[in-house]
């Protein structure tokens, strides 16, 4: 049936104008209709969109910003960079924040050891690192870490000692003992490192560098002490500038910062000593209270692609642990003994765990010893 509206309109001369009238309205009435439904939708999304994140804190200049960028391009996950100077930094931090604040660390042997124990550390998911498989295994499997359930290897190394050919005999400086010698009075770098420098008093005297008995510790802080007016200075912040710019001609380095004297510094040998020398390796871990665990195992994984490994490896100039990325590596680094000792060195050498308890008295007669006590 016909409306009256409908009637009239249609015999209307306005008919034609009313009609359109209609017709727009219902446009509109269908325009409202779909602005209401975007809204609706709008409305049950999240208040905010930010785009994934990842929190890394890493020691400073240890990874190349590019590859940063190059994660986030591929990614799309923002990785939020922070920087520590010290494995003691690092901890407090975490520990402070109840192992939260963090998605991923990079912790040293004997911190990844303490901090597991410590319960601030997540197990890792290994079925979301598949390039795991892509790691060396005589470089797995440590006593910080059995069956990597919570670390990842990323670069590894020596602390041994270097000598200038041009100032010294390279023969007067084949042990750790050798550091003792009265020719190198006033002559020594020494690592700004407790660990570092008590393991060579350690080792000096047959113990092992991570010794918890207290009366070896105290008797290689003896011996430290008989060593002082021979150091020169305390430094762990670009040793090889000290060695190329001749203000420290012997001592005790880190195997990668000898490497890169060398290259100004031809005469410069490294050497590991009789004794052994000390192998260190940092490594991913993810803190236990990490919010972004998922991110967290994608870097890691990132990480571990050969092309990534040997990229890292190439600009820092340290032992990678990853298989596959040193066989990328050109000849002139891969076959260099100062970055990649032998297995007799490896098997002489020892890695730092974690001390326990005895930490207090290795670091009440450490601040004694630098003062001069």
């Amino acid at each position: 049936m016909m409306s009256w509206f409908s009637r009239c309109t249609k015999k209307s001369p306005l008919a034609p104008f009313l009609q359109r009238g209609e017709q727009e309205g219902a446009l509109a009435v269908g325009v409202f209709a779909a602005l209401a439904a975007i809204l609706l939708l709008l409305g049950a999304l999240p208040a905010s969109a930010e785009p994934p994140e990842l929190r890394f804190f890493n020691w400073s200049d240890y990874l190349p910003e590019e590859l940063l960028e190059r994660f986030t391009r591929e990614t799309g996950i923002r990785v939020r960079y922070s920087t520590y100077d010290s494995n003691e930094a690092m901890y407090a931090k975490i520990k402070l924040l109840g192992g939260k604040g963090y998605d991923l660390i990079m912790p040293s042997t004997y911190f990844v050891d303490r901090m597991r124990k410590e319960g601030l550390l997540r197990p890792l998911d290994r079925a979301k690192l598949p390039g795991f498989r892509n790691l060396d295994p005589r470089l797995l499997n440590q006593a910080f870490d059995p069956g990597n359930v919570y670390s990842v290897p990323y670069l590894w190394g020596s602390t041994g000692l270097a000598v200038n050919a041009a100032k010294f005999n390279p023969a007067q400086l084949q042990s750790w003992a050798d550091l003792w010698r009265p020719e190198f009075k006033r002559a020594l770098l020494l690592p700004n490192d407790m660990r570092e420098v008590f393991f060579v008093g350690l080792r000096t005297l047959g113990y092992s560098g991570n010794s918890t008995d207290p009366a070896e510790v105290r008797a290689a802080s003896g011996k430290l002490r008989q060593l002082m007016p021979n150091v020169r200075l305390f430094n762990s912040d670009s040793a090889h500038v000290l060695y190329a710019t001749g203000e420290v001609d012997a001592g005790v380095i880190w195997n990668g910062n000898a490497y890169r004297a060398q290259q100004d510094e031809p005469g410069l040998r490294y050497v590991y000593p009789k004794e052994g020398a000390m192998l260190w390796m940092d490594c991913l871990a993810i803190p236990k209270g990490a919010e972004n665990v998922e991110n967290a195992h994608k870097f890691i994984d990132f990480l571990l692609r050969p092309e990534i490994a040997m990229a890292i490896a190439t600009q820092l100039t340290y032992a990678s642990p990853n298989a596959e990325a040193v066989k990328l590596l050109s000849p002139e680094l891969r076959d260099n003994p100062v970055v990649y000792p032998s297995d007799e060195e490896v098997r002489k050498g020892e890695y730092s765990i974690d001390i326990g308890a005895a930490i207090t008295l290795y670091a009440d007669l450490w601040g004694k010893l630098k003062a001069g006590d």
